[in-house]
């Protein structure tokens, strides 16, 4: 079996470039962090915001809010998490050096030409998302592939995917199909929610039962696949929505209850004191209960779109936030539960999430308000990640290993 971690090898490759986590990490959140008071401040006042009028031309808002929360945000960190963790799944090299660097400048490339204030061709940025989505899922297959870990082969497959979905995004905002750009953010919402059901569902209950010293909760295989169909079924549907309403409702539903009666296994209630844990099931909890509220919604359009931020702030985001902060510190040998104070942090986002998608539902009159705060607490949250973590990320591990 080879080493992937020899502590005899002379590590000469730039600490930010060492491994997946540390520039997607820094990079996802340092973008969170900003364009939540960017788009802000762009819908709200555009008089002092940074882009003008030819920006908003090009690329519209209200493409580019999702879809730079969706695939700039969101996969960064996906991606990162992932070319770290078939590392360790595998025992097989992951990327690192300039290969990761190429991977990171596709991704931060496509950023930067959407903020160009003129007119760019958007096949360009097209194929700077699509290079590093498909690139990282090569890596994946190759690392699985070699060890023939089928389990994981799940992940460059959902790589691949968001990739096709990202270029129908690009060919949405080209014929303006804002329709169909509707339901490309909806299905990636759940294209997430698959990857948090699988993933969360084995790292959560595994980490909570080492740290209280307890049995972690064998998992009932029916029950697992069960909720994994269910979420692949609501990026179909939302997709292309070939099912009724009434079956739609039905199938949210379902996996709410399901997802509700899998958490519950997990012994969330014994994490209360460490911060590191809570915040991981607070953030799973959000979406089970995003799911019965949107089922309970599902005939309110508006309601149901807005619901979708209860999970994608304080669900998705949030555990991007928990994940991002232990990842990081494990990764540079460091302890897990001595790290930076990030109470404040984790506390945020549900926050946030509660601010932007509950409270214009029940006092909608003050909308603009709820959102801001929603936006302050975004921000807050990612930028203390930003503070504490970018000399972690950007210095070798302390026990001088590769990695």
């Amino acid at each position: 079996m080879l080493n992937i971690d020899d502590p005899k090898q002379v590590e000469t490759t730039p600490a930010i470039f060492r491994l997946g986590f540390r520039p997607f990490f820094l990079g996802g959140a340092a973008l969170a962090m900003l364009y939540i008071p960017l788009w802000l401040m762009g819908w709200y006042t555009p008089k002092y915001s940074l882009f003008n009028g030819e920006f908003w031309a090009n690329v519209l808002p209200l493409w580019w809010h999702p879809h730079e929360m969706l695939f700039g945000f969101t996969l960064a960190i996906v991606c990162g998490f992932l070319l770290t963790a078939v590392q360790t799944w595998t025992n097989q090299p992951s990327v690192k050096g300039k290969s990761l660097a190429l991977i990171f400048a596709c991704w931060l490339a496509a950023r930067l030409l959407l903020l160009l204030p003129f007119n760019i061709p958007l096949i360009l940025p097209a194929i700077f998302d699509s290079a590093f989505l498909l690139i990282s899922a090569g890596v994946l297959w190759r690392c699985i592939y070699r060890v023939k870990q089928w389990r994981n082969i799940g992940f460059p497959i959902l790589l691949t995917v968001a990739a096709l979905v990202n270029l129908l995004s690009y060919y949405a905002l080209y014929s303006r199909d804002f329709s169909l750009s509707t339901q490309i953010w909806q299905a990636m919402i759940w294209w997430v929610a698959v990857v948090i059901t699988i993933v969360g569902g084995r790292v959560i209950p595994f980490f909570t039962a080492m740290r209280i010293k307890a049995d972690k909760p064998e998992p009932i295989v029916g029950l697992d696949w069960c909720i994994i169909l269910l979420m692949i079924t609501l990026f179909v549907q939302a997709l292309t929505h070939m099912l009724p309403k009434g079956v739609e409702q039905v199938i949210l539903a379902a996996a709410g209850l399901l997802q509700l009666v899998r958490f519950s296994r997990w012994q969330g209630h014994k994490t209360l004191k460490e911060p590191m844990l809570w915040s991981l099931h607070v953030s799973y909890l959000a979406l089970p209960v995003t799911l019965l509220a949107m089922a309970w919604h599902v005939n309110n359009e508006f309601a149901y779109r807005t619901l979708l931020h209860l999970f994608a702030v304080g669900g998705l985001a949030s555990l991007c936030l928990s994940m991002i902060s232990r990842v990081s510190l494990g990764h540079t040998s460091r302890n897990i539960y001595q790290g930076p104070n990030m109470v404040l942090a984790f506390a945020c986002l549900p926050i946030a999430g509660l601010l932007r998608a509950v409270m214009p539902l029940w006092m909608p009159e003050h909308t603009q308000m709820w959102l801001w705060l929603a936006g302050a607490c975004w921000s807050l949250g990612f930028g203390m990640f930003v503070w504490f973590y970018a000399p972690i990320l950007s210095r070798p591990r302390v026990d001088g290993r590769p990695g």
